[in-house]
């Protein structure tokens, strides 16, 4: 898809200017399904080829990825798991993905909005349960801009290097997301490590 769609991508996207790019963060941070890729990959290659400035593009990415997110959180915050339960099968998002996302939620704790917003079909929906467990909002949107900061300044940086080769982004795209979810997943590993031993250490004293 990328490889068919990259260049109408990118001057659509140059068309709308830096307002463009927040909107479709934005959007991409919502329940609203717009491929990351889709945007960031555009963008960086905008930036490459000096049309856009690349810290500019990173700043407004993140803003979007977190703003995004905050309108999903205020969503379930302020209407409530009744609203999910018979609303939203409306927003792809009914009582069944409500259960699987809480599950994940509950398992992995506070740090799945960092992880979430590395994992496809997740990224969308995590700030739902975020919302419901009125969860401290400095700490949501700390995860979020760092784990979607980092998803987005991968994406950015692909555009940037190797987005005017659109052969080289079908070929490496699969690549470069399946290292950087390894190198995420052991962050995880390490951090879920630490916590625990933390508590055992706490238990005993």
């Amino acid at each position: 898809m990328i490889a068919e769609t990259a260049t109408a991508i990118v001057e659509f996207i140059h068309s709308l200017g830096y307002t463009g790019l927040f909107v479709a963060t934005f959007l991409e941070s919502t329940f609203v399904p717009i491929p990351s890729a889709s945007t960031m990959i555009p963008a960086g290659y905008l930036a490459h080829e000096g049309r856009w400035s690349l810290g500019a593009v990173w700043l407004i990415a993140i803003s979007g990825t977190i703003a995004g997110s905050l309108a999903n959180y205020a969503l379930a915050y302020y209407l409530g798991r009744p609203f999910f339960m018979r609303y939203g099968k409306y927003i792809h998002f009914g009582p069944h993905r409500l259960h699987q996302v809480d599950e994940y939620f509950l398992r992995h704790g506070e740090i799945s909005i960092f992880t979430a917003r590395l994992l496809p079909g997740v990224r969308h929906v995590i700030s739902f349960p975020a919302g419901l467990a009125r969860m401290n909002v400095a700490k949501f949107c700390a995860l979020t801009g760092l784990g979607g900061g980092l998803w987005m300044t991968t994406l950015m940086m692909v555009g940037y290097t190797i987005g005017g080769n659109k052969d080289l982004v079908k070929q490496y795209m699969p690549i470069i997301t399946a290292m950087f979810l390894l190198g995420v997943s052991l962050m995880v590993v390490l951090y879920i490590h630490r916590y625990r031993r933390k508590a055992a250490e706490n238990g005993v004293a």
